[in-house]
């Protein structure tokens, strides 16, 4: 496990805190960064999230689709969990939570807002975090790469109708162009980019494949580790006088997030022991499942309700949730592993 891996926990608490300290003492920078746009997509945000997901993007290789009919079984219970389970119980949660339970501590509009952030985290599987969970958890890289491939070009058709359909339900409207174009900027290009170079990469070195591919994303890590803590750090400072003024709102969001990430784990596991996959299959299956794409949700959040709204800060709170509850449920996972077979 390398250094980053290792403490990421603390890096990206340290990026929290700075992104909430530099946006609440330099609010006015932070601002002009804001008004940075282009058809309602921030530049700077782009930039950040093209350095940090392109050199996982690398990693994914589409001919490993063909081998999806060996063992299906992994794939299977990752594209149930992720596209016929997990949008809607995050849809649901967000209605009780904030329709129901909390109807009294938040106000109609910004309850609206936070349950579409909640949809647009639900509505996006992890692409770019999901070789990290998969190599703490030891899986399988090969397979890790099917699920990830198939997931995507999945998401690339998928993730425009479900949100339009569950934002719908939820009386908001969805402005269909940006949330097609969110997808082709952070999904379609950055796939198509990521086989170009590798591609480019296995047409240079011959016999030598791997050990090129695995000398360009070395050199190319430090930045996408870069492009992680900077985003950390923008986003929060973005909402960092909300997060200050509202600790209440941040609590009252994290609560249904964290019951969903949980529960979503708790479903991929069960249903992976009783399917008896092996470990190495179950665990990023598991992981895959649970985690979220979280820079498309925060992206297409800003795009549709603005950098200010409930619905951005939904999705930053599943940013602030998101890696630590992952480390949990990757430790759970290692402790667990003689629960499942070994490949």
């Amino acid at each position: 496990m390398g250094f980053f891996e290792r403490y990421l926990s603390l890096w990206v608490a340290l990026a929290i805190a700075a992104g909430v300290v530099l946006g609440n003492y330099f609010p006015a920078a932070f601002a002009q960064i804001a008004a940075l746009e282009f058809a309602h997509v921030n530049l700077v945000v782009a930039v950040l999230i093209w350095v940090m997901i392109y050199p996982m993007m690398v990693q994914i290789d589409f001919s490993a689709i063909k081998n999806i009919g060996q063992r299906p079984q992994g794939l299977i219970l990752t594209l149930v969990v992720n596209w016929l389970i997990k949008p809607f119980t995050m849809a649901a949660l967000g209605w009780l939570f904030f329709k129901v339970l909390f109807v009294d501590w938040v106000d109609p509009q910004t309850a609206q807002e936070y349950i579409a952030g909640m949809i647009l985290l639900g509505v996006a599987p992890c692409t770019a975090m999901v070789f990290v969970w998969s190599q703490l958890t030891k899986g399988d890289p090969n397979y890790t790469l099917v699920q990830v491939s198939v997931n995507d070009v999945i998401m690339i058709f998928a993730f425009a109708p479900i949100c339009a359909f569950l934002l719908g339900v939820s009386d908001i409207h969805v402005p269909w162009n940006t949330l097609i174009i969110s997808v082709v900027l952070y999904v379609l290009l950055p796939l198509i980019a990521g086989v170009i170079t590798r591609r480019w990469l296995e047409s240079k070195s011959g016999a030598n494949t791997n050990q090129q591919l695995q000398q360009f994303l070395a050199a190319c890590k430090p930045w996408s580790v870069i492009g992680l803590l900077a985003t950390v750090v923008l986003l929060f400072a973005f909402q960092a006088q909300t997060i200050l003024t509202k600790p209440q709102a941040i609590l009252l969001i994290a609560i249904p997030l964290l019951i969903q990430t949980y529960g979503i784990f708790a479903i991929s596991f069960i249903a992976a022991k009783m399917m008896k996959l092996p470990y190495n299959i179950a665990a990023p299956a598991c992981m895959i499942g649970t985690s979220n794409f979280f820079e498309l949700a925060v992206a297409v959040a800003i795009s549709l309700f603005g950098l200010h709204s409930g619905a951005a800060l939904a999705t930053v709170v599943g940013v602030l949730v998101e890696v630590p509850v992952m480390l949990s449920l990757v430790a759970f996972c290692n402790r667990t592993q003689h629960y499942f077979s070994k490949d």
